[in-house]
């Protein structure tokens, strides 16, 4: 189950959720996960994820997506469930659609594309994954080009 909220007016939403699903879908298909699982999504723009980022993370600028998960993983997409909830409570995305925007047309493919590859990412962070080591940077990669292939998001 995917919980939307939207602070930001310049971009349409509704058109995303179904592209958005799917990418969180397959990234828990992708992990062997059948549980039903919620997150939450918030669209914002650049100002609002700087003031998140800012206040969240101590980092006063603006980024594209934050992730904020409720677990803490030993081994990445290796999730035990926590037999107190029906379902799993993965944690908070928080995407600006302008900076996706802008870097669909810095990278030259589509706007969907750059949401879905966002949404994805976020979704490896939900799931334990990180990208700061010269180790896990290639296997977070290679997991989100796995997941955005399998949905059809490729960079053609």
């Amino acid at each position: 189950m995917v919980i939307y909220a939207n602070e930001q007016e310049r971009f349409e939403t509704e058109k995303l959720s179904d592209m958005i699903e799917k990418c969180v879908q397959e990234s828990l298909n992708v992990h062997g996960i059948t549980d039903e699982a919620e997150i939450s999504v918030l669209f914002t723009d650049n100002a609002g994820i700087q003031e998140i980022n800012a206040s969240m993370r101590n980092i006063d600028k603006e980024t594209d997506v934050l992730s904020f998960p409720q677990y803490e993983f030993e081994t990445p997409g290796v999730l035990v469930k926590d037999e107190g909830y029906p379902y799993l409570l993965l944690g908070d995305i928080v995407l600006s659609l302008e900076k996706a925007d802008e870097q669909a047309k810095e990278f030259g493919h589509s706007y969907e594309r750059e949401v879905g590859y966002l949404t994805v990412h976020s979704m490896l962070h939900l799931l334990g994954y990180d990208h700061m080591t010269d180790t896990d940077k290639p296997i977070m990669r290679a997991k989100e080009e796995e997941i955005l292939e399998k949905i059809g998001l490729t960079r053609d």
